[in-house]
C-alpha cells in the first residue's frame, strides 16, 4: 500500500465528518470548560447548567448568525460567478495552452490563486472547472497528461485565500466595531477601549508583509508545480465533455421577465453602479476599505446577475452552487457555541494567559501559525476558526503589546496552510473533476510544504 493510500486511509479512519467534528469538539471545550473554570463555590449540577447558558448564548448569538449567512452568501455567490460563460470562456482560453502537464500544471495554479484571492468560492469552482477542462482538451487531442497533479493545481486557491479580499478574519475585523463587540466580557472596558474601531485592509491584504508573502506565492507555486510536472508520468486519459445545453422551450406570460436580459441587466447595473457609489462617494476613492463582508456580497451579487443575463440562469446556478453552503449552516452555530463557552467561563484569559507566558514578539507569530494550522484540521473554516481562536489572538496580541494585523494574518496564514491536509473544502472539486482523495493528494502536500517555508519566511523576515 502506497503512502498516500495509508495516509487517506487514516485520515478517514481517526477523522469523522466535519460535522461530527465540531460535535466532539463541544463536547471537550465543556469538559474543559468545567473542571478549568469551576469556582469553588458553585455545585457540579450548577456549573454544568451555567455552561449550557453560556453555549446557548453563543449558539445563537445574533451577531455571530449575521457572519454565518455573510460567509455562504460569499461561498454561494462566488461559486455562482464561476458558472457563468464569461468566466467559462476564460477557462476555455487558457485551455488552449496546456498542452502538456507541466504548462498545465503551471497555468491552472496560477490562474486559481488569482482568482482565489479575489473570492474563495469563485477560486474553488474556477480551479475545479479549469482541471476539468485541461483533462476534456487532453483528451480530445490526445495528449498525455497527469490528470491529479492538475487536480491538485486546481485545489491551490484554498491555500491561499484567507490572506486575499474574502479572508473570513480579515473582512471581519475590517467591520467597524466587530473587535470591540468579540472581546466584550474578555477584556476589561480600559483595555478594550484601547483596541482599534476596525483593521482595515491596508493593514491586513495590503500590508508590506503581505504583498511580499503573495508575490511569492504568485511566483513559486507555479514554478514549482511545472517542476513537478515535468517529473511526473503522463499518460492518455480518457474524461469525457459533461456540458449539456438546456433547451428553452417557448416562453409565455411573467416567463419572459424570468429570462430577460434587459431586466436582469438593468438590476445588475443598479447595484453595480452603487457599489461604485459607495467606493467613490463613501469610501474616498478607498477600494481596500471598500472590503467588507456585506460590499464583497453585494459586488459578487451585481456581477453574477449581470454575467448570468437572466434571473432564471442566476437561480439555475445558485440552486447548483447552495449544497456547498451546507456545512456552513450547520457547523458555524456550534463553534460559536464553543466560543460562548470559552468566553463567558474564562477559558479564552486562561488559554492566552499560556501564549503570554511562553511567547515573545518573534515566537508569537509562529505559535498562532502553527496552531492555527492544527486547528483547522478539526475546524475547516476560516470563519469558525475565527470565532473559535480569534479572541485568543486578540487578547494574548493585546497583552504582549504585538502588532494585531500581524497576528491575525499569522491565524489566516496558518488556517490556509492545512487545507491542503484537510479533504473538506477539496470535496466540490473531487466532484466536478472526477478524481480521488488519495490521488491529489501528494501535490498538495507538496504545496504545503513549499507554501509553510513562504509563510514562515515572511512572518520572520516581518
Amino acid at each position: 500500500m502506497s503512502f498516500t493510500d495509508k495516509y487517506t486511509k487514516a485520515f478517514k479512519y481517526f477523522l469523522p465528518a466535519p460535522f461530527t467534528i465540531a460535535i466532539s469538539l463541544t463536547i471537550i471545550t465543556f469538559l474543559i470548560a468545567f473542571f478549568a473554570t469551576r469556582p469553588e463555590t458553585e455545585s457540579l449540577s450548577g456549573y454544568s447548567i451555567q455552561l449550557l447558558r453560556y453555549w446557548e448564548e453563543g449558539l445563537w448569538n445574533s451577531g455571530l448568525l449575521v457572519f454565518a449567512i455573510q460567509m455562504m452568501l460569499m461561498l454561494v455567490l462566488g461559486h455562482v460567478l464561476a458558472l457563468t460563460k464569461p468566466v467559462n470562456y476564460i477557462v476555455n482560453l487558457a485551455v488552449r495552452s496546456c498542452n502538456s502537464t507541466a504548462k498545465a500544471a503551471a497555468l491552472v495554479t496560477l490562474l486559481t490563486i488569482m482568482v482565489a484571492l479575489f473570492n474563495w468560492g469563485l477560486g474553488l469552482i474556477f480551479g475545479a472547472i479549469f482541471a476539468r477542462k485541461v483533462a476534456e482538451h487532453a483528451t480530445k487531442l490526445k495528449i498525455k497528461l497527469n490528470y491529479p497533479i492538475i487536480g491538485a493545481a486546481g485545489y491551490s486557491g484554498l491555500m491561499v485565500w484567507h490572506g486575499g479580499l474574502s479572508g473570513s478574519s480579515l473582512a471581519k475585523v475590517a467591520e467597524p466595531g466587530h473587535l470591540k463587540s468579540m472581546m466584550a466580557g474578555i477584556l476589561p472596558e480600559s483595555e478594550i477601549a484601547l483596541l482599534p474601531e476596525k483593521i482595515s485592509y491596508w493593514e491586513t491584504v495590503g500590508s508590506n508583509m503581505n504583498l511580499f508573502v503573495t508575490a511569492l506565492l504568485l511566483i513559486i507555486l507555479p514554478l514549482a508545480m511545472y517542476w513537478m510536472g515535468k517529473r511526473t508520468t503522463s499518460t492518455l486519459i480518457n474524461v469525457s465533455d459533461n456540458e449539456v445545453e438546456e433547451e428553452i422551450t417557448k416562453l409565455e406570460g411573467a416567463e419572459k421577465l424570468d429570462h430577460s436580459k434587459l431586466f436582469s441587466l438593468f438590476f445588475g447595473g443598479v447595484v453595480l453602479f452603487y457599489v461604485g457609489y459607495k467606493i467613490v462617494v463613501d469610501y474616498n476613492y478607498s477600494v481596500l476599505d471598500f472590503f467588507t463582508p456585506n460590499n464583497i456580497n453585494l459586488l459578487l451579487l451585481a456581477l453574477a446577475i449581470i454575467l448570468h443575463k437572466s434571473f432564471y440562469n442566476f437561480l439555475k446556478a445558485i440552486d447548483k452552487a447552495i449544497s456547498g453552503a451546507s456545512g456552513i449552516l450547520i457547523q458555524f452555530p456550534l463553534y460559536f457555541g464553543i466560543m460562548g463557552i470559552m468566553k463567558s467561563s474564562g477559558l479564552v484569559t486562561d488559554i492566552s494567559a499560556f501564549f503570554v507566558e511562553v511567547s515573545n514578539e518573534t515566537t508569537y507569530p509562529i505559535f498562532t501559525f502553527l496552531s492555527a494550522g492544527l486547528v483547522n484540521i478539526f475546524v475547516p473554516s476560516g470563519g469558525g476558526q475565527w470565532a473559535v481562536q480569534g479572541p485568543i489572538i486578540v487578547q494574548a496580541a493585546s497583552d504582549l503589546g504585538i502588532s494585531l494585523p500581524k497576528s491575525i494574518m499569522a491565524l489566516a496564514y496558518g488556517d490556509q496552510l492545512t487545507n491542503m491536509l484537510q479533504p473538506f473544502w477539496a470535496l466540490p472539486l473531487l466532484g466536478i473533476t472526477g478524481l480521488k482523495a488519495k490521488e491529489i493528494l501528494p501535490y498538495t502536500l507538496f504545496l504545503m510544504l513549499i507554501g509553510t517555508v513562504i509563510y514562515l519566511t515572511g512572518l520572520l523576515i516581518f
